[in-house]
């Protein structure tokens, strides 16, 4: 039980991985630009890869084919088979920055001018989803991950405070914290963004939300670390390390803060999705990270008009890659829970 229970932690963790290196890798695996504009393909359907042409010869190598006006209705696009434009891998392109510090233009895939790879076809201004996809997920997994570290940094050393020292700061901290958690954090979130500016650049925008949602959600970790502090400090260790004249600090560093490892790593496997949430929820409304950057919520925004709701399912991606980490991070939780009950 407790080998299935590691091997299911290890493939779990092995998968997120995998998803976060995509999303950090996001213009080696982006065939265009993000912010590439292409007027004359507005919400262009997905290419599709082929391996069988015209003459039913079969080709080891995919390929698309180029997409042109309808020669009945010039609004609808229909693909011109007489030529067939191969997937290329590992072609240069655009020069981009990986974490903020190499440069490269080496790029996975392409095509060949004059049939642009579109894997998750484009939005209205022509621009790649799928690159925006990426691109998007690096704004949106950062603003989760940063405004779960804060939380979780505040909640630890509040709850740690309530905890280990008691009385009016125990009693002080935990009616704030029943202050916290009795709000209902989305219109909390809404009601704080709507006082902060909203004229201002996607970058302060990214560290606004990520300020704000990290200061809201302190509230239960820092109660799950008070019980575990409440714990810890009245074991037989403890105790005795303190008669032998041991200071607070050496207290806590060594014996007590150790023990609440196993919670925080928990509560962050489930604060990251529902911080991530918060940002995508936010862009979408307006009031989060704007044009021409791209999120996940500004290009779900899009679908507040009924024509792209109903006519354009490739628009839906950032919503389908949302479902996709969220869960991934609540199996995580899941494997981290069953580990440690595991483990006592």
């Amino acid at each position: 039980m407790k080998m299935a229970s590691r091997k299911r932690l290890w493939v779990v963790l092995a998968m997120l991985a995998a998803m976060h290196a995509v999303v950090l890798l996001a213009g080696f695996f982006s065939p265009h630009h993000p912010a590439r504009q292409n007027r004359m393909a507005p919400f262009a359907a997905p290419s599709r890869l082929r391996f069988v042409d015209e003459q039913g010869q079969f080709h080891f190598r995919p390929f698309v084919y180029a997409r042109v006006p309808h020669p009945a209705d010039p609004r609808a696009r229909t693909e011109a088979r007489a030529r067939a434009y191969p997937v290329r891998f590992f072609v240069e392109g655009w020069e981009y920055q990986v974490a903020g510090v190499f440069r490269s233009r080496l790029h996975l895939l392409g095509a060949d001018e004059g049939a642009p790879l579109f894997l998750l076809g484009t939005d209205e201004y022509g621009r790649d989803v799928f690159s925006r996809l990426l691109h998007g997920g690096q704004i949106s997994l950062l603003a989760g991950v940063l405004a779960a570290g804060l939380s979780l940094a505040l909640g630890t050393a509040l709850g740690t405070l309530a905890g280990f020292f008691g009385r009016w700061a125990d009693a002080g901290i935990m009616r704030l914290a029943e202050l916290f958690l009795s709000l209902p954090w989305v219109y909390l979130l809404l009601a704080v963004r709507a006082f902060l500016p909203l004229h201002i650049s996607p970058a302060e925008a990214f560290l606004l939300i990520t300020v704000v949602v990290g200061m809201i959600g302190w509230a239960r970790p820092a109660r799950l670390v008070r019980g575990v502090v409440l714990s810890a400090k009245e074991r037989t260790y403890v105790l005795a390390a303190r008669g032998f004249g041991a200071s607070n600090f050496y207290l806590l560093r060594k014996h007590i803060l150790p023990q609440t490892h196993g919670v925080l790593l928990t509560q962050a496997s489930l604060l990251i999705p529902q911080y991530i949430l918060a940002e995508v929820t936010l862009s979408f409304l307006g009031l989060g990270v704007g044009e021409p950057a791209s999120s996940w919520g500004n290009m779900l925004s899009s679908l507040q008009q009924y024509h792209v709701l109903t006519s354009y399912w490739w628009m839906f991606a950032p919503g389908g890659a949302l479902l996709l980490f969220a869960q991934g991070f609540f199996l995580l939780a899941s494997a981290l829970q069953e580990r440690a009950s595991g483990s006592l």
